[in-house]
């Protein structure tokens, strides 16, 4: 029997209580459930100095970059901080570039304090297809992030989802990254221009 697709999150979050932490452990739960191996990249648990182009391999740089490229496809998790990703998420983001990211499918999530998560996720989406990245049209944004879940002893991260419809937003993410995880944008491209023909 074939193994499903290797789906790796990188949560952009260094709190302890991270919501985007759990956010992502729901979405890679629903791959799993998809036929995936998942796998999480906490950037809490990774040395990775501030990005300098001129220094060679610094910190943990190149088991960040290996996870990167042997994964199928990548969910990058942020929480919103002033319209934006986090300063977090940026730096692992310098590191990786084209030869990371090439033709790989990406999701997006955002988790916001307040009511605003477009900002984030547009420049997310442009960062990532600057490098190369397949972004997936499905993304999660989450609004009044703390008010989201509830305390339970027995859900994913001891906290499970309030509403419904967000759970259900978690699962169509990891799904479509499941389906869409070994798609070549260059194969898509070909076909579309051959049925135009």
């Amino acid at each position: 029997m074939t193994s499903g697709p290797s789906i790796l999150a990188v949560s952009g979050s260094l709190r302890d209580e991270s919501y985007t932490r759990t956010a992502l452990k729901y979405v890679l739960a629903a791959a799993a459930d998809a036929g995936a191996e998942t796998d999480l990249l906490d950037l809490r648990e990774y040395d990775l100095p501030l990005y300098d182009p001129d220094v060679d391999e610094q910190g943990d740089e190149t088991e960040v970059r290996r996870r990167v490229r042997d994964a199928d496809a990548l969910v990058l998790g942020t929480p919103v901080y002033h319209g934006s990703y986090s300063g977090a998420l940026k730096n692992f983001h310098d590191y990786c570039g084209k030869d990371d990211y090439e033709h790989t499918t990406v999701g997006l999530l955002a988790t916001a304090g307040g009511g605003s998560f477009g900002p984030t996720l547009d420049h997310l989406r442009s960062t990532v297809r600057g490098v190369h990245g397949w972004v997936v049209p499905n993304q999660v944004g989450i609004r009044n992030a703390r008010n989201q879940f509830v305390d339970d002893p027995n859900a994913i991260d001891g906290r499970a989802v309030r509403d419904s419809s967000l759970e259900d937003r978690f699962e169509r993410l990891g799904e479509t990254l499941v389906a869409y995880a070994y798609i070549d944008p260059t194969q898509v491209a070909e076909s579309a221009s051959a049925a135009d023909d």
